[in-house]
């Protein structure tokens, strides 16, 4: 960190171009008798959002509609258990329950349906253009290069599911914790105010959560499989897929299927749906 002047060191807490979020205004806006949302919480401190309100829905003390948000997480994670980190209001590290009325071969759609919802959410409340690679990144380009800004990650709680996404708002290049990461500020946003942005998300999760609902889970009556593979950058790549157990699979991701597995071409000629797995961009969209 660099010093503050006077040679203090920086407090994680009192950079000023990272101000606290707004946690009754954000409530009054978004906790309505006509919304989704039921709750809302700030914390400064968790280990994780999705683990903390998880237990919330363990323990009876979270409903569908109940959203936490941190300023800080110091144990977030990704897929594959992965960390996630990132300093103190530099982010959106956020969590949601959900208690999903359509059949259960269908809860796939909804870390896809989030990512759809927030690179909806993005280009109009942060000017930034986002990429979704399948099945739960965020990426947008910087440098002309594709960079990770936020990552999205859905978990059983009982009969409800817990969403969770942590996307890099302020980060500045000395605090990325890989050189592939990114932020939208990196990205060229026109402003880092969390407040609107978490509004704006919240906001899209729940449109197209009710959509999605409403079409009783259909990804193709709701219109979100087309939104999904429009804005897909694994499409028409050719991936490796790193499957559960260590097996590998490579061809090309011609498309996603009805029950959001990603569909990979291989050299024999055999179309593979994958459900879950580590995918791996081998060559850029459009590239031959």
């Amino acid at each position: 960190m660099s010093p503050e002047p006077h040679g203090e060191p920086r407090n994680r807490w009192s950079d000023l171009e990272r101000p606290p979020l707004q946690e009754t205004a954000l409530r009054g806006a978004l906790v309505r008798h006509d919304t989704l949302w039921t709750s809302l919480d700030v914390v400064e401190t968790v280990g994780s959002t999705n683990t903390a309100l998880a237990e919330r829905v363990r323990s009876g003390d979270a409903r569908q509609g109940a959203v936490l948000v941190a300023e800080e997480q110091t144990a977030g994670r990704g897929r594959l258990e992965r960390g996630w980190t990132a300093p103190a209001r530099s982010g959106i590290f956020v969590s949601v329950v959900l208690e999903p009325t359509p059949p259960l071969e269908r809860w796939g759609w909804l870390p896809l349906l989030t990512g759809v919802a927030a690179a909806s959410a993005l280009a109009r409340s942060a000017g930034v253009d986002t990429l979704l690679k399948w099945p739960n990144d965020l990426l947008t380009e910087i440098d002309d290069e594709e960079r990770k800004i936020g990552g999205i990650l859905a978990e059983r709680a009982g009969d409800m599911v817990v969403v969770g996404l942590g996307l890099n708002v302020s980060l500045r290049a000395e605090e990325l914790p890989v050189p592939q990461a990114g932020s939208l500020a990196l990205a060229g946003a026109p402003g880092t105010d969390r407040d609107p942005l978490l509004r704006a998300l919240l906001r899209s999760v729940e449109l197209w959560y009710g959509r999605w609902r409403d079409a009783d889970g259909d990804p193709a009556a709701c219109g979100l499989l087309e939104a999904y593979a429009a804005g897909c950058a694994t499409l028409g790549r050719d991936v490796r897929a790193e499957l559960p157990g260590g097996e590998t699979l490579t061809g090309e991701a011609v498309a996603v299927d009805g029950d959001g597995r990603l569909v990979l071409a291989t050299a024999e000629g055999i179309q593979s749906p994958v459900g879950a797995g580590d995918i791996v961009h081998l060559r850029p969209a459009g590239e031959e």
